[in-house]
């Protein structure tokens, strides 16, 4: 039985293919150059919003945080470092930055360790599971604005709902002034955040979870592994890759903190909750002092900056590695 695929004698050793002609060479770079235009054409609108809208601003503040300036006109009055000078003088400010790491720490020993341990509840089969997900996270769902009214209300001296609660009870000595006692105020303030955010980290956590395979759990349950060994040996490390975003997002979180601190207290009292943020708005546009202001803001960004460099060089590096390994390996 013969084949009936042969040979093609036109390619066989010592037989040279003709050269592509250079129509066909025309049409592949003509390809090309729509291909390389089809890919500017759809990432020039989002390269554009970010340099109008993030690049130049950047730019500017860092430009204006050498001059003293009001707002007004184009910066004129060069005065050198002398705004971050007086930013690192400034006891609000140095206030500022212990209270951003106050926050930080409170947020990654209790915050997120509460969002941790009720994503692994709900994580459970029972009963109406599904309805305390969409409670617990419902409060990221509201604005900042509607979460500081609310909790204004909520702690309001005397006849709020907190005080009421705790005379209810015979308690009515804890509370008091929550937001206008300088011992109580950032405890009360975290207390806020806490409700306000950690139902996106737990959120986060529990598709985590979710995508663990049962199949490992339940081997550790046949060796014999009990519930806090099998969480400690399979559930928090295959967790590790989330943990370590919900970690990074909530440090980025506390650094660039203002709107819930804003409508809540403004800072006060006598600037016991104020937050870099805070500082920056009340001498950018309650007083004026644009020059200031954008120093301030160029801290924040160089803080946040050199944050999100060492974090992803010393800790997201092996989850940045496995996903580059991955995707050359799909491409393959």
């Amino acid at each position: 039985m013969t084949s009936t695929f042969l040979p093609d004698k036109r390619t066989g050793p010592g037989v040279d293919l003709p050269p592509p002609s250079a129509a066909a060479a025309r049409g592949r770079a003509r390809r090309r150059v729509f291909h390389w235009l089809t890919a500017v054409g759809f990432q020039l609108p989002a390269l554009v919003l970010f340099i109008v809208l993030v690049l130049l601003p950047i730019l500017f503040a860092l430009y204006a945080a050498f001059f003293r300036w009001g707002g007004f006109g184009m910066p004129s009055d060069y005065i050198g470092t002398e705004n971050f000078t007086r930013a690192f003088d400034d006891p609000v400010f140095l206030g500022d930055l212990w209270r951003c790491l106050v926050l930080v720490v409170l947020s990654l020993a209790l915050q997120l360790p509460f969002a941790l341990a009720m994503a692994v509840l709900l994580n459970q089969r029972f009963r109406g599971r599904a309805v305390y997900r969409m409670l617990f996270f419902a409060p990221y769902v509201l604005s900042e604005a509607i979460t500081g009214v609310l909790f204004s209300m909520i702690f309001a001296p005397g006849d709020g709902l907190a005080d009421q609660i705790l005379g209810s009870v015979g308690l009515d000595g804890i509370g008091g002034e929550w937001f206008a006692d300088p011992s109580m105020v950032m405890a009360t303030l975290f207390l806020v955040m806490t409700w306000k955010y950690f139902g996106f980290h737990m959120m986060l956590y529990l598709a985590g979870l979710q995508s663990i395979p049962k199949e490992l759990t339940e081997a550790a349950l046949i060796d014999g592994a009990n519930a806090w060994q099998r969480f400690r040996s399979v559930t928090l490390p295959l967790l590790a890759p989330t943990l370590r975003i919900s970690v990074f997002l909530s440090v980025i979180g506390a650094i660039q903190l203002f709107d819930l601190v804003w409508v809540v207290t403004q800072g006060g009292p006598d600037h016991h909750s104020e937050t870099m943020a805070v500082t920056m708005f009340q001498f950018g546009f309650k007083r004026y002092q644009v020059g200031y202001a954008s120093a301030i803001s160029v801290v924040m960004f160089g803080i946040s900056l050199v944050f999100a460099l060492a974090y992803q060089r010393f800790v997201l590096r092996r989850d940045l590695e496995g996903a580059t390994t991955t995707m050359r390996g799909g491409g393959k």
